[in-house]
């Protein structure tokens, strides 16, 4: 299968490595796993140092309509805007299909066990998962990096930088896993300062 590459440096490939970090982002029906049900999955892979982005899989995962009949006001308006309810009543790629093409893709990039899951609020993601994607969940460390945890420290500690990063909240699974890179790009350069402490030593 072939995936799209976003070169965001100099490099031309990412080299599967222990090290690469798999981001992924869920739009789901609800917040309740158990009863609410995944609409779309996204996945990219990077380098540990987030200088290379290489983009996964977009998949709708076909819902009845007796299922999207439960979005609430929110979500009804914000998956009709995007087309996202459309693509799923149309999708022929069910939670296993989907998990399937993930393995396959990310195989590619990263050992199996061996990168956390990253994201922003990625333990609500996970817990879908491991719900709706059990195959795909246990692919993964037991470990998350989520970008949140940074999120509420510096809206704690550095208010003056939290009130600087500015988020598209465009709401679809990909633009949010590209959301979540910038954002932890920023608390590395912000916050963390990292690059800066580099330069100094």
């Amino acid at each position: 299968m072939n995936y799209k590459f976003r070169q965001t440096d100099s490099y031309l490939t990412l080299t599967k490595s222990d090290s690469n970090l798999i981001w992924l982002d869920m739009e789901m029906t609800g917040l309740i796993p158990n009863t609410d049900r995944i609409l779309e999955v996204a996945v990219a892979v990077t380098d540990s140092n987030l200088s290379v982005v290489i983009e996964g899989p977009v998949l709708s995962i076909y819902q009845s309509d007796l299922t999207l009949s439960t979005l609430d006001e929110w979500n009804q308006r914000t998956h009709s805007h995007s087309g996202l309810i459309e693509r799923v009543r149309t999708s022929l790629i069910t939670e296993a299909d989907a998990a399937s093409q993930f393995l396959e893709f990310l195989s590619q990039y990263v050992p199996a066990g061996k990168s956390a899951m990253c994201g922003n609020s990625i333990c609500q993601d996970r817990r879908f998962m491991a719900c709706w994607m059990p195959e795909l969940e246990v692919f993964f460390h037991y470990r998350n990096l989520d970008v949140s945890t940074l999120k509420e420290l510096c809206r704690r500690w550095k208010p003056e930088i939290y009130k600087g990063l500015q988020k598209r909240a465009l709401h679809s699974a990909l633009s949010d896993i590209y959301e979540s890179i910038d954002e932890l790009r920023y608390y590395r350069e912000n916050f963390l300062r990292i690059d800066n402490a580099r330069a100094l030593s």
